[in-house]
């Protein structure tokens, strides 16, 4: 985890003044990757007190503009945002609880996709969802489908 000290540098690097409200959102992405908007202010309210929605959002896309932070936006799911940027990494979703964990491309530079027909378009970033089960919500499942099979 970033220090305060890496954090303020962080912001100071990308031209934005160091805040309270910035410190405090940059803190919670870094600490608690793939956290959506509502999350995250409770985690800057509990380290601040109160701040409002419209704070939160604010830093957020000053934030993402910046480059310091990333949002992703899963089909079918809210945004959320993440620290880890620059990299064009990807995402396994977990379709039962909704966990989200970070994949690493699987060869090749960014991007690790090459498209067959790119529409004249210069590409520099490929995004990709896999989904299926976390380890614990496949372990549930086949617990259920086990008591399952013995109840017949």
């Amino acid at each position: 985890m970033p220090t305060r000290s890496d954090l303020e540098q962080a912001l100071r690097g990308v031209a934005l003044r160091v805040t309270r409200p910035r410190l405090a959102v940059l803190a919670a992405v870094h600490e608690h990757p793939h956290s959506d908007t509502s999350s995250l202010i409770g985690l800057v309210r509990a380290d601040l007190g109160e701040v409002s929605h419209q704070a939160v959002y604010d830093v957020l896309r000053a934030l993402t503009a910046a480059g310091l932070v990333r949002c992703i936006e899963p089909p079918g799911s809210v945004a959320r945002y993440e620290a880890r940027v620059g990299d064009n990494h990807h995402h396994v979703l977990c379709r039962s609880c909704g966990a989200i964990a970070d994949v690493d491309c699987a060869t090749g530079d960014a991007p690790c996709l090459t498209p067959s027909d790119h529409h004249g378009f210069a590409i520099d970033e490929a995004e990709v969802i896999y989904r299926g089960r976390c380890p614990a919500c496949s372990a549930a499942r086949e617990g259920t489908a086990k008591q399952d099979k013995e109840r017949t």
